[in-house]
């Protein structure tokens, strides 16, 4: 059973970036689809882009297509979220998600494992 450690959070200003780093503890992405998702408060979980680990195909929500780049590092087993042009709306809890399947959905409940989460805040 893989485990997901998070970690690249934090704040920053309207106009910076942040990398997100999602990595594999137990076990290996091969096989996998992994997701970023994002909630703010009061707000339900929303996907923001995912990956098929093994062919690379990636998928975006439209809030983030062109300022968002998910990536994957197949040596460290793990997935990496690059968020430029950041907004004070990307304001969140960010999680990534991973499910044993080679079909990428959007919906959180597809999702079996899941990250802490990680904050990330945007001041304007």
């Amino acid at each position: 059973q893989v485990q997901l450690v998070e970690s690249g959070g934090g704040l920053a200003q309207a106009g910076d970036s942040l990398r997100l780093s999602c990595a594999a503890s137990g076990g290996t992405f091969t096989n996998y689809v992994i997701g970023w998702f994002r909630q703010a408060p009061g707000n339900e979980r929303e996907f923001v882009a995912g990956v098929t680990w093994d062919s690379g195909s990636t998928r975006y929500a439209n809030s983030v297509k062109g300022r968002f780049t998910i990536s994957r590092y197949n040596a460290k087993n793990t997935v990496y979220l690059q968020m430029n042009s950041l907004k004070p709306e990307d304001t969140a809890v960010f999680y990534c998600a991973a499910k044993r399947q080679y079909r990428l959905e959007s919906v959180p409940g597809w999702y079996d494992y899941w990250g802490q989460g990680t904050q990330v805040t945007v001041s304007s």
